[in-house]
């Protein structure tokens, strides 16, 4: 039996936002230390991974490990009819084939239910090694979005520079060329405001905007993105979700450094 608690519906349904247009079907997996979910998106080019720990959520219970197959879009439409403040409810049994989401509202006096279907879901888990960066780069989550839109009205790819007390975002196009400069600082009022850059060598890579674009859906999630980078391996740009986990998205730079579509 898995049954687990969240107080506000809202921060699961803003965690399906961010996922839903990378992964279409997806394995949830469950176990006594909380829910985690890892996939690469459709077309096989970034990886998603969330970890939701179990002392988050006002109450987790799994008798044993299992593993809860879903189609995303049909989650997030059901997840849509609970309202942001409702209080959620997951439900499975260990052998069963449904999802039961309860959505009670905060008065207590409207409960909805709803049964999904599972499915039998056959999802390779890679292995993400743990390992140092050669730098990270922490600043406002919100700023990182604008920066990826602004960015793609110029083109395809953005190239990421990364030096001692600043970073820079650059990318080129048929119609010109931009170039944001972001200098590191630490000394605000508000630290999601904040902007460090922790360097152990200098950093030059470029990567394609079109997934940073789908990865800051997870921009209502955190105050705070992080940005870890080394050369000749992947991006991680984590968002980290207050008291319950994270979700992190792994992109490999471009090969072709010069290439400036």
């Amino acid at each position: 039996m898995f049954e687990c608690r969240l107080p506000k519906a809202k921060v699961l349904k803003q965690i399906m936002d961010a996922l839903k247009d990378l992964i279409k079907e997806a394995v949830w997996d469950v176990s006594a230390q909380g829910l985690s979910l890892q996939s690469m998106d459709s077309s096989h080019v970034s990886l998603v991974q969330v970890t939701l720990k179990a002392e988050g959520f006002d109450s987790f219970r799994c008798d044993r490990n299992i593993a809860l197959g879903v189609n995303m879009d049909t989650m997030q439409k059901l997840l849509r009819c609970a309202s942001n403040d409702d209080n959620i409810t997951l439900k499975a049994d260990d052998n069963g084939d449904l999802l039961t989401m309860v959505f009670e509202n905060p008065n207590g006096d409207k409960t909805s239910e709803f049964e999904m279907k599972l499915m039998d879901l056959d999802i390779e888990q890679l292995g993400i090694p743990d390992q140092e960066y050669s730098c990270t780069v922490k600043m406002p989550s919100n700023e990182f979005q604008h920066i990826c839109r602004d960015l793609q009205n110029i083109g395809e790819s953005v190239k990421l520079t990364i030096v001692k007390g600043g970073v820079d975002f650059s990318a080129y196009g048929d119609i010109g060329h931009a170039k944001i400069h972001l200098t590191e600082r630490a000394n605000v009022d508000d630290e999601k405001d904040a902007v460090t850059v922790d360097i152990s060598e200098p950093v030059n890579l470029t990567f394609a905007l079109r997934y940073l674009n789908f990865f800051t859906k997870a921009t209502p999630l955190s105050g705070q993105v992080s940005l870890e980078i080394s050369p000749d391996v992947p991006l991680v740009v984590g968002y980290e979700i207050e008291d319950l986990g994270h979700v992190k998205y792994f992109l490999a730079p471009k090969i072709d450094q010069e290439d400036d579509e």
